[in-house]
């Protein structure tokens, strides 16, 4: 009797089969999301069920089915849970965060010293709850121990600065520090160097490098979506509460190269298409997605030249991290020209413009703040006076809480 080779098209039938079996098994469960505070409905919350992710309506209420009576739910303003449900209606509570948090570079990670600093100034001030961890930084280098074969392939993971990233979270969680990993994207020289083909290239066809003499990968490339997807896929299995996707942009340089039309529909799409596929592949983990952004785009209604409009990225994430750095605004804002000298401003009004562009919850804003010294006015160190006029503003303004970036991760004189 001679066996029949089926295929990889039966193979794709029996999993969906499968998945459907699964499906039919589940219980259907109705509910309704809460503040655990207020006890107030939570209106557009995520519930991940057997039926995948479904929206709370304006009650809060959801339908949608279990397996092993375990479900999971997040908003914005809240820390993300995993619960189990009996029976029905369930009630789900969510406890308000409003994330504060010090960012540690992918060398400040590593380093006992700086961070145990960090994390002591975390837990001792009763302003700060949160940290962003480099887990893929800027030049490109992985922290942790991945499984993404890429990774090694092109020497990103030649120093491993986490080296228990399981064991690293559970000590951070234990003490009620909120986790969000960062994600350097298209700014990657070590992958841009190993595949020439996935580079951003000068229009005489060399590599291009930035000031940092650093090499991009191209946005267009969809293996390079795919790339970092799997690293934030892995880092968000690994239990981050967020995954923050940093340099989702193309290089602001003339006279470039890449695999596709330089225009600006084309730049929108391939950034938005990138963070529509990195949604979908992080939604079964219970974990929030935010992207850092020029602080320009709060204001500019194009894509500043890089591919990042805000309208068309506030629908694809669930934060959205402008750098309000005072000194990255080298033109100042509408009415104040000299941002070092109106950091509250700058701050302020730049969050306020975003809300009305936007028309979403403030709440979905998390800006960055500058706790570094002044490189393009007067040379000021911001130090806690001026750190404080930024924190004040984000506040008044409603945002979602607040990040503090220094780059070398000293954070001994920003007042807390």
């Amino acid at each position: 009797m001679r066996l029949r080779y089926w295929g990889p098209a039966f193979g794709a039938i029996f999993i969906g089969l499968f998945a459907l079996m699964r499906l039919v098994s589940a219980a259907n469960l109705e509910g309704q999301v809460i503040d655990a505070s207020t006890g107030r409905p939570i209106a557009d919350a995520t519930v991940m069920g057997a039926r995948g992710a479904v929206k709370t309506d304006a009650a809060g209420l959801f339908a949608t089915a279990v397996e092993d009576s375990t479900i999971m739910a997040r908003a914005p303003g809240y820390r993300p849970i995993r619960t189990v449900v009996s029976g029905g209606p369930a009630i789900v509570r969510l406890s308000p965060i409003s994330p504060k948090a010090l960012y540690l570079s992918f060398y400040g990670i590593g380093s006992k010293s700086i961070r145990q600093a960090a994390l002591k100034t975390i837990q001792e001030s009763p302003d700060l709850n949160a940290v962003v961890i480099d887990v893929k930084g800027d030049r490109g280098l992985v922290a942790y121990k991945t499984e993404v074969a890429l990774a090694h392939a092109d020497g990103a993971t030649r120093i491993t600065t986490i080296p228990d990233l399981p064991a690293l979270l559970k000590e951070l969680h234990e003490a009620g520090i909120y986790t969000i990993a960062r994600i350097v994207v298209f700014k990657d020289d070590p992958l841009a160097n190993m595949r020439s083909d996935l580079a951003v290239k000068t229009d005489q066809g060399s590599l291009f490098r930035d000031n940092e003499g650093l090499a991009w990968t191209d946005p267009f490339r969809r293996e390079v979506w795919d790339y970092n997807i799997a690293l934030a896929v892995e880092v968000a299995r690994a239990g981050f509460d967020e995954i923050q996707f940093d340099y989702v942009r193309f290089p602001d340089a003339k006279n470039l190269r890449f695999s596709d039309t330089n225009t600006m529909a084309s730049r929108i799409s391939a950034i938005t298409g990138f963070l529509a596929d990195a949604r979908s592949a992080l939604a079964p983990y219970n974990v929030f997605l935010a992207v850092d952004v020029f602080g320009y785009i709060c204001w500019n209604t194009d894509d500043t030249g890089i591919g990042q409009r805000l309208d068309d990225i506030v629908p694809l994430v669930d934060y959205v991290s402008p750098m309000l750095y005072p000194s990255g605004f080298s033109f100042g804002i509408p009415g104040f020209r000299d941002p070092v000298q109106n950091a509250r401003e700058i701050v302020r009004n730049s969050l306020d413009r975003a809300v009305a562009r936007t028309h979403v919850s403030p709440l979905r804003f998390r800006p960055w703040l500058q706790a570094f010294k002044d490189y393009a006015f007067d040379r000021r160190v911001f130090d806690a006076d001026e750190v404080k006029i930024q924190i004040e503003a984000a506040d008044s303004a409603g945002s979602g809480g607040w990040m503090l970036w220094n780059p070398r991760n000293d954070y001994a004189d920003s007042g807390f």
